[in-house]
């Protein structure tokens, strides 16, 4: 028996990184059985058999996962922002955000392009303020995204952002060796645009970095859902108001006593940040919890 992580799973076979080796191995039937199937990402254990299948036995307990793309064990989510072509879009940014903290991912902000827009620093005073750490990325030089290098150490880690942030840029001035050039084209992987049809993890920085389906807000929308009682929770701003409503059964927008409505006043959660959870509220708050996939 040998302990080690799923790093790619394609046409039912699984392959497990163990002691600097990568074992192809089978799924015990019994998960099938139980509704629960490996993950990219999953810490399992294994036995090696020479005349027979490798045979994935025990999937430790998740921290997290996320169902689109299929990925266990996260520590962090980039969210790569354009600041120019595409413009920004905050509230593309605040459910991705909203997903991560659902998920126990901590998640990164990158603006990228700010040498194409000097105007800037309004949104690093937003996430800043609100408790996220942001890395803007000059994409010139990219000697700024040294820092993304340094989070990433040690950990499992992916990126994420809609068409045209920069990403693949990005992911290409960083980790060279991979080949990622722009238009999601991976010369090392032999994929393109299109053609990434499966998760898989690399070995960067000491720890994993993520190559998957593209993958944005609609994907997170569909297939990950806030219920409304745990949507608050999700935004770490609001959380020093939320037992301070004088209704428990408040829903931060605009009810009489709202402690977080009243912050918002105050000039201690950004208008932005609160219009985003309004109307990620008003997309869930009629959907009962047998309704949610």
């Amino acid at each position: 028996m040998a302990k080690g992580k799923i790093v790619k799973g394609i046409g039912g076979f699984y392959y497990v990184d163990a002691d600097d080796a990568i074992y192809e191995c089978k799924a015990r039937g019994n998960f099938r059985n139980n509704n629960m199937s490996p993950l990219v990402g999953d810490n399992v254990e294994f036995s090696i058999n020479e005349n027979a299948e490798n045979r994935i036995e025990e999937i430790f307990e998740r921290k997290n996962y996320l169902v689109r793309p299929p990925l266990a064990n996260l520590d962090i989510l980039f969210i790569v922002c354009s600041l120019v072509d595409p413009k920004i879009n905050l509230q593309i940014i605040d459910r991705l955000i909203a997903v991560a903290e659902y998920k126990n991912i901590e998640p990164v902000i990158v603006l990228t392009k700010i040498d194409l827009e000097s105007d800037y620093q309004q949104y690093v005073d937003i996430y800043s303020s609100a408790g996220f750490k942001v890395i803007c990325v000059n994409n010139s030089d990219f000697t700024s995204a040294d820092e993304i290098k340094e989070l990433m150490q040690g950990k499992v880690c992916a990126f994420t952002g809609n068409t045209g942030v920069g990403k693949s840029t990005l992911l290409n001035n960083l980790f060279p060796d991979l080949n990622l050039e722009t238009g999601e084209t991976s010369k090392k992987l032999g994929r393109g645009k299109h053609t990434t049809r499966h998760s898989e993890l690399f070995r960067q920085c000491g720890g994993y970095i993520a190559d998957t389906p593209g993958f944005s807000s609609l994907d997170i929308q569909r297939y990950d859902k806030i219920m409304k009682e745990d949507l608050p929770h999700c935004f770490r701003e609001f959380r020093d108001y939320l037992g301070e409503c004088r209704f428990n059964s408040c829903t931060h927008i605009n009810d009489k006593g709202c402690a977080v409505c009243q912050a918002l006043k105050d000039g201690k959660i950004s208008p932005s940040r609160h219009s985003s959870y309004v109307a990620m509220y008003n997309e869930v708050k009629d959907i009962k919890e047998w309704q949610k996939k």
